[in-house]
């Protein structure tokens, strides 16, 4: 269990960002997709990255923000309220069907709680952890959050705890048990 291997190099906000930005993007892609099947894909492989993203912070960019940053536990309290939220749509549209145009309607509903999320963390969150973290934290919190993603589910769970403890105990499991599903049942994730 290697963490020192931080593939991209990036100090954690500049991965998150990235993350963002690939999430909004694979929300296009998906948008504009006709085909049925192909847009189930895509939206698999969309819940799946949300899914890994959304609990390696939950493990260690959390822990951090609580202790570092001014009003961090209010911060991170929010935060695990609107993944909560997300997480509900994505399982509303893990069990959607793709050619349904109520899809497309919970599809619009993630990219506008993803997006709502991803303003909060990069106007208010990032430009803390820049001011109370040095650049060398900043890296090791961004290997962190590289391996949390191996680890994590790929399906969504809701009811799960959003917390660091559940995530680094009971969550490596359910991450196995998810990536095991995925594989017997060709579920693409990315």
């Amino acid at each position: 269990m290697n963490q020192q291997t931080n593939v991209s190099g990036h100090d954690v906000v500049e991965l998150l960002t990235l993350e963002h930005r690939e999430m909004e993007d694979l929300v296009g892609q998906i948008q504009r997709t006709p085909d049925a099947e192909q847009r189930r894909e895509l939206t698999d492989t969309l819940i799946a990255e949300v899914m890994r993203h959304a609990v390696a912070e939950e493990m260690y960019v959390y822990p951090v923000m609580e202790k570092r940053i001014p009003k961090g536990t209010e911060e991170v309290e929010h935060d695990k309220e609107e993944h909560e939220e997300i997480i509900q749509l994505m399982k509303q549209l893990e069990d959607a069907d793709a050619a349904e145009p109520a899809f497309m309607d919970r599809l619009h509903e993630l990219e506008e709680l993803l997006r709502h999320h991803h303003k909060d963390e990069e106007v208010d969150q990032f430009s803390l952890l820049h001011e109370h973290l040095d650049a060398s934290e900043l890296v090791d919190l961004g290997k962190k959050v590289e391996y949390g993603k191996k680890l994590a589910p790929t399906r969504p769970h809701p009811g799960a705890p959003h917390s660091e403890l559940f995530h680094k105990t009971i969550g490596p499991g359910v991450g196995m048990i998810d990536r095991l599903r995925d594989k017997l049942s060709g579920r693409m994730t990315g």
